[in-house]
């Protein structure tokens, strides 16, 4: 039985795609890595902050709705964050279930100097293409992504947090 159309797309395309997104990932993680020898902080915990800043005071809950990490990653990014002197956790004093999350001055400061993971990287590529092009671009990763998501809650954050820029002592050494 001859191989439908369909199918024999899909193997040409597959490979581009997944070769598309390695190299997507791949300038993700030189960015990463930028970001952490540059400004100290990680792309989640960066991203973490700004929607912090963007919206304080919050919850963890909702931080890690808006940035897309498991509730229990963004303990770990919060718990950096805060020891990083970046942000405060405060319990509510009427209900104490209640932790609100709060940028400090040094944290607002960092998100108004520190580009936006990729930032440079995508808007260089923008500045290349159309109006269409930049359109088309942005509906067909939100339609792959909507198409992959078959289990929300995995959490992309190991592929995105890759520099340990904590793993020094208290004198600065590795």
């Amino acid at each position: 039985m001859p191989e439908s159309p369909h199918r024999e797309a899909s193997d040409t395309h597959g490979p581009r795609i997944l070769d598309a997104i390695r190299q997507i990932i791949r300038a993700a993680d030189l960015d990463s890595r930028q970001l952490a020898s540059k400004h100290q902080i990680t792309a989640p915990q960066l991203v973490s902050l700004m929607a912090i800043v963007e919206k304080e005071p919050t919850t963890a809950i909702d931080v890690s709705r808006r940035v897309h990490l498991a509730p229990s990653t963004m303990v770990g990014v919060l718990d950096r964050l805060e020891a990083k002197a970046l942000i405060t956790r405060e319990r509510d004093s009427e209900d104490r279930r209640q932790v609100w999350v709060r940028a400090t001055d040094a944290g607002r400061a960092l998100v108004q100097t520190t580009p936006f993971p990729l930032q440079f990287s995508l808007e260089r590529a923008f500045g290349k293409m159309t109006e269409a092009e930049r359109e088309q671009t942005a509906a067909a990763m939100e339609r792959l992504v909507q198409l992959m998501a078959v289990a929300p809650e995995i959490d992309a954050s190991p592929m995105l947090e890759i520099v340990a820029v904590n793993a020094r002592d208290e004198h600065g050494e590795a």
